[in-house]
C-alpha cells in the first residue's frame, strides 16, 4: 500500500494515477477519515497520559486524597473509552480504503482501458506460416495422445485436462530446462506452498480486488495463482541487510485460478485452465526507482531470452493504465505467436511495485547508513505450463502432423527430436 503521508502530500498525483488505472477510490473521503483518525488519536494519547499521571498520583496519595483522585481518573477512563469506541469504525473504514488505493503508474505507462490499448515495443522471430493446412494444438495433441480433455472434464469438470505421454514429458522438459536457465542467471530455486493464508494475498494486492478469481478452502485459506504470493510472504516482518540485496528467487508452484471473469473465453484447449504450473521470478532490491527500473528490464529480458532459446516468435508490449494491477508501477507482457489463431497470446508478465507490497508485508532492510527502509519488489513469469505448449506445438508442427521438439529441450527428452515422427 502507499504511505498515507505520501498520499496526503501528493494527493493530486495519486488521484491522477487512480484515474489512469481506471480505479475507483474515494481519496477525499480517505483524507477526511485520516483527519479524524489523527485528531482522535491525539486526544486519546493526551487522555492516556493523564490516566498514567493520575495512576502514579494515586499510588503516592494519602488516604484522604486517594478517593478524589480515583474519581477523577475514573472520569478520564470513561472519556477515553468513548473516544476509542468512536475511533474503531473510523479506523476500519480508513483501512478498507487504504487497501483500495492503487499505486501510482510510471509516466511512461500509456493511457488505455484494456489490453487492446497495450503498446507493442518489440517483436522477435517471424510469424510462422505454413505451406500446408495447419492444425490447432488441440487436434495435434489429441492425435499424439499428449492430452486428454474428455477424461479431464470427467474428473475435474469444465476446463479440466490431463497431460499424458509426450505432453507430460514435454512439460517436464520445459520445467527442467527453465530451472537450469534461470539458476544460471543467479536465482535461488524454491518449491513454495500453494495454499496460503489470506494476508499473503492482501500483501501482494491480489485481494480484495481479485477475490472472484481465487479459490478458498473450507479453512478460509487460499490457493495461490502464482508463486509470487508465497515468495513475497517469505520475508514478512523481517529486516534484511543491504548486503543481501538484491534477492533473486525462482519459485515453482502449482497455480489455481477460477477464471470467473472469463466466461465464454477460451473454453477449449490449454490457454485458460483452472490448474496449471508456473516458474516465477521474484526479486527484492534496494528502495531506489533506478534499481527497480534496472531489474524490471532484466527480469523481463530473462524470459525473452528463454523464449528465444525455444525458438518461438513473440512480441513484448507495454501495458496501458487500464491493464495494470492495483500495485503495479509498470508492466510488460510477453506474448507468443499462435499460428492457429493468427495472433499473439500472453505467456509472461513482468512488473515492479516500488514498496507497495513490502509495506503490506513489513519487509525492510538496513541501508548503508543504518536507516530502515522498505525494500522494493518485482516479479516476472519465468514460464507457465501447459499454456506454452499451445504455441510450441503449433509453431513446430510439420506437414505430416508430427511436431519437432526444440533443440534446447531435447536433452531433457532423452534426445528425442520429434513427436509422432
Amino acid at each position: 500500500m502507499l504511505d498515507i503521508k505520501f498520499i496526503r502530500e501528493n494527493l493530486d498525483v495519486v488521484k491522477a494515477g487512480a484515474i489512469k488505472k481506471h480505479h475507483n477510490v474515494d481519496l477525499d473521503l480517505l483524507i477526511s477519515l485520516d483527519d479524524q483518525r489523527i485528531t482522535l488519536g491525539q486526544q486519546i494519547d493526551e487522555l492516556r497520559a493523564k490516566q498514567n499521571e493520575a495512576s502514579k498520583a494515586i499510588a503516592q496519595a494519602s488516604d484522604n486524597e486517594r478517593q478524589a483522585l480515583i474519581d477523577a481518573v475514573s472520569s478520564v477512563k470513561t472519556e477515553l473509552q468513548g473516544l476509542e469506541e468512536k475511533l474503531k469504525p473510523i479506523m476500519q473504514q480508513w483501512q478498507e480504503i487504504m487497501l483500495q488505493v492503487p499505486n501510482v503508474p510510471d509516466p511512461s505507462v500509456p493511457d488505455g482501458t484494456s489490453d487492446e490499448q497495450n503498446v507493442q515495443i518489440k517483436t522477435w522471430g517471424e510469424q510462422t506460416e505454413f505451406s500446408f493446412e495447419s492444425q490447432s494444438h488441440i487436434d495435434l495433441m489429441l492425435k499424439h495422445k499428449m492430452v486428454d480433455f474428455e477424461r479431464g472434464a470427467k474428473v475435474h469438470g469444465f476446463r479440466g485436462y490431463y497431460l499424458r505421454g509426450d505432453g507430460a514429458r514435454l512439460a517436464w522438459a520445459i520445467w527442467n530446462c527453465a530451472n537450469q536457465f534461470f539458476i544460471e542467471k543467479g536465482f535461488v530455486p524454491f518449491i513454495a506452498p500453494a495454499i496460503v493464508r489470506k494476508e499473503n494475498l492482501f500483501g501482494t494486492g491480489h485481494l480484495p480486488n481479485e477475490a472472484e478469481d481465487i479459490y478458498m478452502t473450507q479453512d478460509e485459506d487460499y490457493l495461490a495463482g502464482t508463486a509470487e504470493v508465497p515468495l513475497m510472504g517469505y520475508h514478512r516482518d523481517e529486516i534484511l541487510s543491504v548486503e543481501e540485496l538484491p534477492l533473486k528467487y525462482l519459485g515453482f508452484t502449482p497455480c489455481y485460478r477460477r477464471e470467473a471473469g472469463s466466461y465464454g473465453k477460451d473454453t477449449k484447449g490449454l490457454i485458460r485452465v483452472h490448474e496449471f504450473q508456473k516458474l516465477e521470478q521474484v526479486m527484492l532490491c534496494e528502495a531506489s526507482h533506478a534499481e527497480s527500473v534496472k531489474w524490471h528490464e532484466w527480469i523481463n529480458r530473462n524470459t525473452e531470452e528463454f523464449i528465444e532459446l525455444l525458438g518461438i516468435p513473440y512480441q513484448t508490449v507495454l501495458n496501458c493504465g487500464g491493464d495494470l494491477g492495483q500495485g503495479q508501477v509498470k508492466k510488460y507482457d510477453i506474448e507468443l505467436w499462435v499460428p492457429g489463431e493468427k495472433k499473439y497470446r500472453e505467456i509472461s508478465s513482468a512488473s515492479y511495485f516500488h514498496d507497495f507490497q513490502t509495506r503490506r508485508f513489513n519487509t525492510r532492510y538496513k541501508d548503508a547508513e543504518g536507516k530502515t527502509q522498505y525494500a522494493h519488489s518485482l516479479n516476472c513469469t519465468a514460464i507457465p505450463t501447459p499454456r506454452i505448449l499451445v504455441s510450441l506445438v503449433e509453431n513446430f508442427q510439420q506437414s505430416d502432423g508430427s511436431i519437432i521438439i526444440p533443440e534446447a529441450l531435447r536433452p531433457y527428452m532423452n534426445g528425442q527430436t520429434v513427436i509422432g515422427g
